[in-house]
């Protein structure tokens, strides 16, 4: 048996075998081999197991986002036995006597690029799968261990690092816990692993050789265990036991009102990521959408998401929601979450740099085509929108002008529409200092506490030798969670915390005096921060 420490992320217990995963190797060389026909059975075998995987996506699909969207997996399966496309790759391997990899890497750019030169829109839209079926045979001939659609059962899953880009995309039934030897207890992958009501540990010293043992994850301690005896075995899942009959106690608060003794009602919502969060929502008893993470959007498509692809992703959500509050945050990529689509240039401080309403005012065809999805879907159940990233008042009103320029589109095209709530993100010290002025442009704030307190602290919360000294409670940031929210009662907003801080059970009395009309947090909190409201006088 060995034990190595390491910082925790949330608090639960795993225990599993490992899976170790390695990022995908992005250059495919170009090799030579001497025997042509043992590299195409190699290339079909990898076809095979590309087929088998997208027939798993498209079940997996098929439940969480409908049949309309899971329908793409179902193209890419014809387009990956295409006889043109695979007589491409045969003949290179064949003709050039080169491997798989490098002849299915050329075949997808040419197809690609033969595509995107078509008139035909639905023609153009070819390209991106193209690459994509490419890519995922070149993943498969690679044995890169990114795909957990190939895994037989959950695992606890260990990497040096993982970015959002690459969590979104997991298979998250398949994942127990989370373990890196890198990485941030305030970074996106935190929040995921909370979102996802999974134990995560940081800073353990990761070893390749740990895949498919078994390993207990104590999310309360931070300890990982390797190899674990017997007696160790049946006391960690006898404390796996107590948290299932703790958690089954909180489900006793299921329909109750998130209500002080007092009578204070508070708004309890949930944060998410993405569509498939939506079951967890209803699950835990989730009185609404806080948080929609829009970017996530982004971040698990290989190119800019339609507007028909976005459309349909908020109906689904507002329609499983049934009338309850949708607030979507509008996109905010930039900092650590990267996209290589959107060709983002090198920065030395990404935090303070190029990133969310910034990108969307500068680059107005993206940000007016997530608006006209957003209203359009604003039709089928009860959607806000919430501008992320604000500085100024002015960025409110441009913001808005365009907003307003949208719907005036939609009702030129008889597309419908409901008026919709428009909020901002408050987190930064210059919203805080202006937000009286600022709730005069809008129906409400919803305050973002990991930003607000990275920037009021002057601290990276991405980087892991200040965790230290990252304190969400610090006087400074509850002076100005306090200052944002009478400041929005006085301009007539309501007023949110949708940060991590929302979570804090110890806080909830803080926030409740303070005046606080919503809290948003990570659905597996939201039983026990209604626990919280409700023992409150």
């Amino acid at each position: 048996m060995e034990q190595y420490q390491g910082k925790t992320i949330f608090n639960k217990i795993a225990i599993g075998k490992v899976f170790f995963y390695q990022k995908k190797e992005t250059q495919v060389k170009r090799r030579h081999v001497e025997d042509a026909e043992a590299e195409i059975v190699r290339f079909n075998a990898a076809k095979e197991t590309a087929l088998a995987q997208l027939d798993q996506i498209y079940e997996k699909a098929l439940k969480e986002v409908g049949a309309d969207n899971a329908a793409v997996f179902e193209v890419h399966k014809m387009m990956m036995e295409d006889e043109d496309y695979l007589d491409s790759i045969y003949n290179m391997i064949r003709g050039e006597l080169i491997n798989a990899e490098y002849a299915v890497a050329a075949t997808g750019d040419n197809f690609a690029e033969m595509f995107a030169q078509m008139d035909d829109a639905y023609m153009q839209a070819r390209a991106a799968d193209v690459r994509d079926i490419s890519e995922r045979l070149v993943a498969v001939l690679c044995g890169a261990g990114t795909d957990m659609h190939a895994l037989g059962e959950p695992v606890i899953l260990m990497a040096d690092d993982l970015a959002p880009s690459e969590t979104v995309q997991m298979d998250k039934s398949k994942i127990l816990s989370f373990v890196t030897r890198h990485g941030s207890s305030n970074s996106h992958t935190a929040i995921l692993a909370r979102t996802m009501n999974i134990p995560a540990v940081i800073g353990i010293d990761i070893r390749e050789e740990w895949a498919g043992r078994t390993a207990i994850v104590d999310g309360y301690t931070g300890t990982v265990i390797i190899d674990p005896d017997e007696t160790t075995l049946e006391q960690m899942s006898a404390k796996m036991r107590d948290d299932e009959r703790k958690q089954q106690l909180l489900t006793e608060l299921r329909g109750k009102e998130t209500i002080t003794k007092s009578g204070k009602k508070i708004h309890l919502y949930a944060n998410i990521g993405g569509v498939s969060d939506v079951a967890q929502v209803l699950k835990n008893d989730g009185e609404g959408i806080g948080l929609f993470r829009s970017e996530f959007l982004y971040l698990e498509s290989d190119t800019f998401p339609t507007e028909e692809e976005q459309f349909k992703a908020y109906k689904m959500v507002a329609q499983n929601m049934d009338g309850k509050k949708v607030v979507v945050r509008t996109l905010d990529i930039g900092a650590d979450k990267q996209v290589d689509y959107f060709n983002l240039e090198k920065e030395d401080n990404p935090a303070m740099g190029y990133r969310a309403i910034r990108i969307c005012l500068d680059r107005q065809e993206i940000f007016r085509t997530q608006l006209r999805a957003l209203l359009r879907a604003s039709a089928f159940g009860n959607i806000s929108i919430m501008f992320p990233m604000i500085i100024s008042v002015q960025e409110v009103l441009e913001s808005k002008r365009i907003l307003e320029e949208v719907k005036a589109e939609l009702r030129e095209q008889n597309i419908p529409y409901k008026d919709v709530e428009v909020g901002i993100m408050i987190e930064t010290p210059a919203a805080v200092w202006i937000s009286e002025e600022l709730a005069k442009e809008v129906d409400f704030f919803s305050i973002g506490t990991n930003d607000l307190t990275q920037y009021t602290l002057a601290i990276d919360r991405q980087n892991p030798k200040l965790d230290n000294i990252y304190d969400s409670h610090h006087p400074a940031v509850l002076r100005s969670i306090r200052t944002v929210i009478e400041n929005g009662h006085k301009g007539g907003a309501w007023v949110g915390i949708c940060g991590e801080l929302g979570a804090d059970t110890s806080l909830t009395e803080t926030f409740v005096e303070m005046g606080i009309d919503e809290l948003s947090v990570s659905p597996s909190f939201i039983l026990p921060v209604r626990e919280a409201v409700r023992n409150l006088c």
